[in-house]
């Protein structure tokens, strides 16, 4: 039996984090451990207050602490569009660019059947009722361009064309500052497409 087994238990925590692999997840926790061990518990009551106290806005789903989240609670913005994005970093991208200053549905996800991640999973019905609510005039598909976030636009477009609603894509193309050169072929094939 260990005589670490709080340190284990630590390290096997740190995994749960993306792109944290054993050995990143050791060098955390022994730093944690011998060098910072008041960060570690300021760390420790953060995660506590966060998991305790943010929760899904009722309306858009991003998170929040309360019911109804800042950027749907806001007059300001134009509630006629509505963009449609994977995870709140998408969301807080979009935000960063301040190009954009209608409202949002965040999907927690994408479709992925190989994991069982399917319409219902992903809030579907939610976002259906959400674009269908008189106010919305257009759908912005954000969703990454991966084939999941490709199938998943796909799959969310078509039911809300259905519903007689306005469904645009964002582009896809050359990054501006780019040179063609090393820029990979499937962007340079969807550039060339989509080119006004």
């Amino acid at each position: 039996m260990s005589d670490t087994h709080s340190l284990d238990t630590l390290v096997q925590a740190l995994r749960r984090l993306p792109g944290v692999g054993v050995r990143s997840a050791q060098r955390m926790a022994f730093h944690l451990l011998q060098h910072d061990r008041e960060g570690a518990r300021q760390l420790a009551r953060a995660l506590d207050a966060a998991t305790s106290q943010v929760r899904h806005c009722t309306q858009c789903h991003t998170f929040t602490e309360a019911e109804v989240c800042a950027t749907c609670a806001d007059p300001r913005r134009d509630a006629s569009k509505l963009c449609v994005v994977e995870t709140p970093a998408d969301q807080a991208a979009v935000e960063r660019t301040a190009a954009f200053r209608g409202l949002y549905f965040v999907l927690m996800g994408r479709l992925s059947p190989l994991d069982g991640i399917g319409p219902r999973q992903i809030g579907l019905q939610k976002l259906i009722e959400r674009a269908t609510d008189g106010a919305v005039q257009e759908v912005i598909l954000a969703t990454n361009f991966t084939a999941e976030g490709e199938a998943t636009a796909h799959v969310i477009g078509e039911a809300l064309r259905a519903r007689g609603l306005a469904v645009t894509r964002l582009a896809r193309g050359v990054p501006a500052g780019s040179e063609l050169e090393y820029v990979d072929l499937g962007t340079i094939a969807h550039a060339l497409a989509d080119r006004r």
